[in-house]
């Protein structure tokens, strides 16, 4: 498959997942506020790794991909519905903590003490 071809999949992949995600019905996905973060695809589209990190943190994401797996046959029924793919991959899920992390990053840089004067100098070269 052309790799272009696999980046359109990976990125139709990860619309749908986002999608069907909303709908799904089981407590421990609807109670996370869940991200996916990145999808990648085997080149023959056999499997699907997605990395997925919630809001709350590491361990709430774990809890989400424990619904994730046990809805995996519901999710890849519902993609091959609304992908026109000849064989949909199958889904391992894992969770990250990647918004976490970042929020973590970013937290620290606002609370670094720098002056406005230096801000200003910097600006101006």
């Amino acid at each position: 498959m052309a790799g272009h071809r696999l980046e359109r999949t990976t990125e139709d992949i990860k619309r749908e997942l986002t999608a069907i995600f909303r709908e799904l019905k089981d407590p421990r996905v609807q109670q996370a506020f869940l991200s996916i973060i990145r999808v990648d695809v085997t080149n023959d589209l056999s499997y699907c790794t997605v990395y997925v990190s919630a809001m709350e943190g590491l361990d709430r994401a774990n809890e989400a991909v424990k619904g994730l797996k046990s809805a995996a046959g519901f999710i890849r029924r519902e993609l091959f519905h609304r992908l026109t793919l000849r064989y949909v991959p199958q889904l391992i899920f894992k969770a990250t903590d990647s918004i976490e992390y970042s929020a973590n990053i970013s937290r620290i840089l606002n609370d670094l003490d720098i002056p406005e004067d230096e801000v200003d100098e910097d600006e101006s070269l």
